[in-house]
């Protein structure tokens, strides 16, 4: 297994300790900031394993699976964590899976066709802001003050909210031909 494919497998596996740090942030806040250093670091695993695979032509079949699966394991985590103490509304989080589930879905009937579909910008960037929101959302959470940067942390999330939409609708757009055949 190639280091990039490394990174993605501990990114999953930094998931359950991301997890349990967060709900142990409701007895003791300071394991927020554990769960924000885990959620971090698991984050920035994201962005190296890319770089890493494409500067030294290391990308593989399970790199393509595995990355985009990873991402979400890891922010969707973090979203229904969120949702269960009323920092992210349920129908958000619904509005959030449902594109993923729709788009995961017409992946899988082209991939059945031999088309292959890459991500958009748009996707790109919804993953950004959803990777930008949580740590903001985690880090209000340890703080005892933390009005200013939860109303960040939730603009940051509605604008990831919007490029979900966004991208789903420009991703069904752009691939309508998965539904015709």
């Amino acid at each position: 297994m190639n280091l990039p494919n490394k990174l993605t497998v501990i990114r999953v596996i930094a998931v359950p300790f991301f997890v349990a740090a967060y709900m142990l942030g409701a007895l003791e806040a300071w394991w927020f900031f554990v769960a924000l250093g885990l959620f971090i670091a698991a984050s920035f695993t994201d962005m190296l394993d890319g770089q890493i695979a494409r500067k030294h032509n290391l990308v593989t079949n399970f790199g393509k699976i595995m990355d985009p699966l990873a991402d979400k394991i890891l922010v969707y985590s973090a979203f229904c964590l969120m949702v269960t103490d009323g920092t992210v509304p349920g129908w958000m989080f619904i509005v959030i899976l449902a594109r993923e589930f729709a788009v995961s879905g017409m992946r899988t009937v082209a991939a059945s066709e031999g088309i292959v579909v890459a991500a958009g910008n748009s996707g790109k960037l919804k993953t950004v802001l959803q990777m930008i929101a949580v740590p903001i959302l985690i880090l209000a959470h340890g703080l005892p003050a933390y009005s200013i940067i939860m109303t960040v942390g939730q603009a940051v999330l509605w604008a990831s909210l919007i490029m979900t939409v966004i991208s789903g609708i420009e991703y069904i757009m752009r691939n309508r031909q998965v539904f015709s055949q």
